[in-house]
């Protein structure tokens, strides 16, 4: 039997199941985990949601996403921060170990990057010592260059390292594989962030071609991802953390039955995400 107890299936990869069947639909299949999506959250109800999640016996390694903080005016800024505090919220209500920080990027109009990575800084620093208080770490996410305009200016793993770094206690690294595979860092910077610095693992191939974007991940074992490599590393690190498969999919995986995926990815990823392997003495 499969060894599940470390993998979750982020709910995205199910879009058209609500939080509830979501919930029951992974767990028939053995699936221990869920990355929740804010949306379908407050579809359900935070309260209502909780208690699905804990009377299902679901551990949530993530809640999804954080809410964008790419604007310049003070006023619509504060508002964004002020709804990260009620996410952070959430995914304490949840039990969720981080909230996934997605923070945007460029402001309407605006073409200084380096001053969107520089708001971006400033609410996370807001926001620290909320999600310290609340016990809910900011997972801070590097995203695909291509995301660089519009859904994140957090775009290598070097990049986002150097932020856990400066802001310390309560972030962590959400490392995924789809955004990060291409990185010449990538390995090194899981070396350097440590096991204990790793929130979530996420699973999502390269597609070649992609056709979408943002829309085109693929299935484990459908692309180019050197999906072993990466379990060797991190068993090699001591990483013994979840790993969560995450597809945003209108071609292939969205327009199947949500059944038919989980039990695809549970297949897929199974060989992947059971406990560590000792090094033999």
């Amino acid at each position: 039997m499969a060894d599940l107890r470390r993998f979750a299936i982020n709910q995205i990869t199910t879009r058209d199941w609500t939080l509830e069947q979501a919930v029951n639909g992974y767990a028939r299949q053995g699936v221990a985990g869920i990355g929740v999506w804010m949306e379908y959250l407050d579809a359900c109800g935070v309260r209502q949601g909780a208690r699905l999640i804990r009377d299902a016996g679901l551990f949530v390694p993530s809640l999804c996403t954080s809410a964008w903080v790419n604007i310049a005016d003070r006023a619509g800024f504060d508002a964004a921060v002020a709804e990260n505090r009620r996410r952070l919220d959430a995914a304490a209500e949840i039990g969720a170990t981080a909230l996934v920080v997605v923070p945007g990027s460029l402001a309407t109009g605006e073409k200084d990057l380096p001053a969107a990575r520089s708001r971006v800084l400033g609410a996370l620093e807001q926001l620290l010592p909320y999600a310290l208080e609340v016990g809910v770490v900011l997972g801070i996410e590097p995203l695909h260059p291509m995301y660089a305009a519009d859904r994140s200016c957090l775009n290598t793993f070097a990049q986002c390292l150097d932020i856990c770094r400066r802001l310390g206690q309560g972030t962590g690294i959400v490392a995924d594989t789809y955004h990060c595979w291409w990185d010449p860092e990538f390995v090194p910077g899981l070396r350097q962030a440590g096991p204990e610095n790793i929130l979530t693992f996420h699973l999502g191939d390269w597609l070649v071609p992609t056709r979408d974007v943002y829309h085109d991940r693929g299935m484990v074992g459908d692309g180019v991802v050197d999906f072993g490599a990466y379990r060797a590393v991190l068993d090699e690190m001591g990483y013994d953390g979840p790993f969560e498969i995450e597809l945003f999919s209108k071609f292939d995986w969205w327009l199947r039955d949500g059944d038919e995926t989980v039990a695809v990815a549970v297949d897929r990823c199974a060989p992947l995400v059971g406990e560590r392997q000792k090094a033999p003495c």
